[in-house]
């Protein structure tokens, strides 16, 4: 290769490093200018700062009289709060866990403020964020309130409801007893209405003749049967049709006068002996009946004799006489 080519060469070489050297200088240079741009800003955000904390400090050191009043205001909001919650609760122990979470706050919140006074962190800022805090704590305890307060206005109300349907129930329980008394009365009344009477009795012993005849006697020794002869009476509202009739002879020592120890009848559901009885067609009309007992070889007791007339399970007469 020729000197002159080398010569070229060299040249060539030197400039291109001249460039990349200017080019590295250009780009320091504008790096400086941002560097001493941002060094500005950032000295100028510093002073600032510094102008918001004097002035921070100034207000905290202005307000430094209210702070204690403000915080006391405060806790006497919380402690309102937490009363109120207490109410509701008693109200409504379906919502105890919802509002205990509530309550659970303001105890923070009360622990943060006794906290940052012990501490000297309690300025302006702290307070104006509980402030916020309980702002946000007392729209909640309102919704919780009107909750409440309208379940117990229904409540109020169902109470009343249930109250004037227990008083109308007892009225109409009361007035139910009053018609059936007044109903089992009538009926009562009805049934002694329907009820039949036997009189006009003539009750005597009955002695043999010689022609197989019979005829009154008095004497015990001669008896042979008891006759009892009385009318029953007239009743339209006593049921119609056939009837059976009773007769029961009770001797001077007690003693039912009974044929047969089946003849029993029930008589106001009680058990009663009877000595004989008779059927009759009843048509609502006065009849006109005899009944006898037969002795049937036993002999009669001197004494007083009772008779009783029984029909439709129910006694209605008496008779006596005597054998002498």
């Amino acid at each position: 290769m020729s000197e002159g080519n080398e010569q070229n060469t060299t040249r060539s070489g030197n400039g291109i490093y001249i460039i990349i050297i200017l080019l590295l200088l250009v780009g320091l240079a504008v790096m400086a200018m941002q560097w001493s741009k941002k060094n500005s800003e950032l000295n100028q955000c510093s002073n600032d700062n510094t102008l918001l904390k004097a002035d921070m400090a100034g207000m905290n050191e202005m307000m430094s009289g209210y702070v204690d009043n403000m915080s006391n205001d405060l806790k006497t909001d919380f402690k309102n709060m937490l009363k109120t919650y207490d109410d509701l609760m008693v109200k409504d122990k379906s919502k105890a866990d919802s509002l205990n979470v509530q309550k659970q706050k303001i105890l923070t919140l009360m622990e943060d403020l006794d906290a940052s006074k012990r501490n000297g962190r309690l300025n302006a800022r702290k307070i104006a964020q509980m402030n916020r805090e309980i702002e946000t704590l007392r729209s909640i305890m309102k919704s919780y309130v009107v909750q409440i307060d309208s379940l117990n206005t229904l409540n109020v109300k169902l109470t009343s409801d249930l109250d004037q349907t227990n008083t109308k129930l007892t009225t109409t329980t009361q007035e139910r007893d009053m018609y059936k008394q007044d109903a089992e009365q009538k009926t009562e009344q009805v049934k002694k209405g329907a009820k039949l009477q036997a009189y006009a009795f003539s009750s005597v012993g009955l002695k043999m003749k010689l022609n197989n005849t019979t005829e009154e006697s008095n004497r015990a020794k001669s008896v042979v049967q008891i006759k009892s002869s009385f009318t029953i009476s007239e009743n339209p509202i006593t049921t119609p049709g056939q009837k059976v009739v009773y007769l029961q002879v009770i001797n001077p020592e007690g003693r039912t006068l009974q044929n047969r120890s089946t003849n029993v009848v029930q008589i106001d559901g009680l058990p009663v002996s009877y000595s004989d009885k008779k059927e009759i067609d009843y048509q609502n009309q006065r009849v006109d009946l005899s009944i006898y007992y037969d002795f049937r070889g036993e002999e009669a007791v001197k004494g007083n004799y009772k008779v009783k007339i029984f029909c439709d399970g129910n006694l209605i007469g008496t008779d006596s006489f005597t054998l002498k």
